[in-house]
């Protein structure tokens, strides 16, 4: 079974900068994704990558805020956050799978999930 595990959440300052990782225990993995869920919101995208491919998309809230990458050595992908909002507090969670991933922001496409971590922002 393949796991997943976050970390660098935390409390920051709007304005301020983030680094989620997301460690996976296996090099197998194809397409890595990172979702959010907001208290009393839905879990929604917010960046995904396909690292072998070099692609990354975004989501429109975060774009030219947060940038995706993947340690393929370490097999670790990472979140980099940058001019945070309190809009962006939520649990992070990353998600991944073997295979290309079509439309990267369907979470129903990814195998695996790791268990969260959160980031809260304040004003």
């Amino acid at each position: 079974q393949v796991q997943l595990v976050e970390s660098g959440g935390g409390l920051v300052q709007a304005g301020g900068s983030l680094r989620l990782s997301c460690a996976a225990s296996t090099s197998t993995l194809y397409s890595m994704a990172w979702f959010r869920r907001a208290p009393g919101l839905e879990r929604e995208f917010v960046a995904a990558i396909r690292w072998s491919a070099g692609s990354t998309v975004y989501a429109d809230a975060v774009k030219g805020r947060f940038a995706i990458s993947w340690d393929n050595a370490k097999n670790t992908a990472y979140l980099q956050m940058n001019a945070l909002k309190p809009e962006d507090t939520a649990v992070y969670y990353c998600a991944a799978t073997h295979v290309w991933v079509s439309r990267p922001v369907d979470e129903g496409l990814y195998a695996y999930w790791g268990q969260g971590t959160q980031v809260t922002v304040s004003p």
